[in-house]
């Protein structure tokens, strides 16, 4: 079986900064290659997680030909502190700025951008290539998050071995990787809104 990565320690906060810093550049001849969209075939739909929580997505971003030889999810989950109604619509329109920080990381294929479930818990729901590099990107990204955030929030998981398509596909494939009900991060389902 393969193995999950969790929650594991910050790195530290040189060694973050660095990797953000070197995340920047990239982006930014990503940007200049015109390599990064937004495709809107998932905006709107909802995931259903096994804990009882859901959230709609309000947005995707992809970079053009990533490879995926070694595919990963990556589920990211934060609470974030001070914000309340209208708050969240503010912090979704801002979020796009926030796209310098993940979108350059070696190893990043797409981002569904999941909006607060009723428990005010934000999600990415990932693909990635490599669980190594999307294990140091979460790592990296803490410090950031972790100003915004309420303490003890973030959360994170990588799942070996899976494409974000075939999950939304068909949930079940996570099964294999949540042995206890209600995991935070065990898709049941996706919604598409009626046409």
């Amino acid at each position: 079986m393969d193995t999950v990565i969790a929650d594991r320690q910050p790195f530290g906060f040189v060694r973050a900064m660095r990797s953000l810093s070197r995340c920047v550049l990239t982006t930014g001849v990503l940007l200049s290659r015109r390599a990064i969209s937004q495709p809107k075939d998932h905006v709107g739909d909802v995931l259903c997680f096994s804990d009882g929580s859901s959230g709609r997505i309000y947005r995707e971003t992809v970079v053009a030909d990533a490879a995926t030889d070694a595919p990963v999810v990556l589920v990211v989950a934060f609470r974030l502190r001070w914000v309340r109604g209208w708050g969240h619509a503010l912090f979704r329109a801002e979020s796009l700025l926030n796209t310098l920080l993940f979108v350059g990381f070696p190893g990043f294929v797409s981002k569904l951008w999941v909006a607060h479930d009723g428990n005010d818990v934000y999600r990415g729901f990932y693909q990635w290539d490599d669980a190594r590099l999307a294990d140091a990107y979460v790592r990296a990204l803490w410090w950031p998050l972790a100003l915004v955030s309420m303490r003890g929030s973030i959360r994170y998981v990588v799942l070996p071995g899976l494409r974000r398509d075939d999950v939304l596909a068909d949930p079940t494939l996570l099964a294999r990787f949540a042995p206890e009900q209600h995991t935070w991060w065990q898709l049941t389902g996706l919604e598409r809104p009626a046409s």
